[in-house]
């Protein structure tokens, strides 16, 4: 399902939560807000993390540290300790898509490519902060993910969907997000690092400052990996004074300047 392309009434009502004057925040239970230096709050003493924001690097490319290669620029790696646990059974099928990675990858199909993978592509994303819910507006091919923060838990599954499904709660400062209810068919990258339909991953988002988020995320799935492991990175702000989200329709062809292996 390819998601539409506009939440006005979204921007509209988080633009009335905006920032307000220290002396004016308190958080929902009363309590006096207590905020870090430089970071802005709603109305409700929660930190801010409405506003354009876009991750730097090479995660999408692969996770882990890697020098150049054809298509490819060097990246330091994100994920703790540089190293994915894989199950023996497992690492054998993710040396198997690396080779196919032309046609296995969903991305070089324009398909919807999961969480967290579309959080560090290399195009923007809009983040829309209400009372009770948070959505997240993508670049890639308009995708919209909705964050509820109202209590609801996760519908009963199984379910197979492209982007799971979100549930956030608030830990202090960080709004943590459960997702659950995922396919089998998307990537964590383009090296065929992967996982099964059992995959569950946590978000934490932490405003830094005004500026930068620090962006956790937990990994688990006990079909493909021997333990939870866990991704870093820091999301920023773009200050741009023109800055939007602008059209991306996804174009198959595209791709093929990263996959030019001949009979793939």
């Amino acid at each position: 399902m390819r998601p539409g392309r506009g939440c006005l009434l979204c921007l509209a009502v988080a633009l009335s939560l905006g920032p307000v004057p220290a002396a004016a925040q308190t958080v929902t239970t009363g309590t006096p807000a207590i905020p870090a230096p430089g970071v802005p709050r709603t109305r409700d003493g929660r930190p801010d993390l409405s506003g354009i924001w876009q991750a730097f690097g090479t995660a999408n490319d692969n996770l882990l540290s890697h020098s150049a290669s054809q298509g490819v620029p060097a990246g330091l790696g994100v994920v703790d300790g540089d190293e994915i646990p894989y199950r023996p059974e497992a690492l054998a099928r993710k040396q198997e898509n690396f080779a196919a990675r032309a046609v296995r990858d969903t991305e070089a199909k324009c398909f919807l490519p999961g969480v967290p993978r579309i959080t560090y592509m290399p195009f923007p994303f809009q983040i829309v902060q209400m009372p009770d819910l948070t959505t997240i507006l993508y670049e890639y091919v308009h995708a919209v993910r909705t964050i509820y923060t109202n209590g609801t838990p996760h519908p009963p599954g199984p379910i197979e969907w492209w982007m799971g499904d979100s549930r956030g709660r608030w830990e202090g400062d960080t709004l943590v997000v459960d997702v659950v209810h995922f396919g089998a068919d998307t990537w964590f990258d383009r090296t065929g690092n992967f996982h099964s339909e059992a995959l569950h991953v946590v978000e934490r988002y932490s405003l830094m400052d005004a500026d930068h988020i620090n962006y956790e995320v937990t990994i688990e799935d006990p079909k493909v990996f021997t333990r939870p492991w866990k991704i870093r990175m820091v999301l920023y702000r773009r200050r741009e004074p023109n800055i939007q989200l602008l059209d991306y329709d996804c174009y198959a062809f595209e791709w093929e300047q990263y996959y030019p292996y001949p009979g793939l």
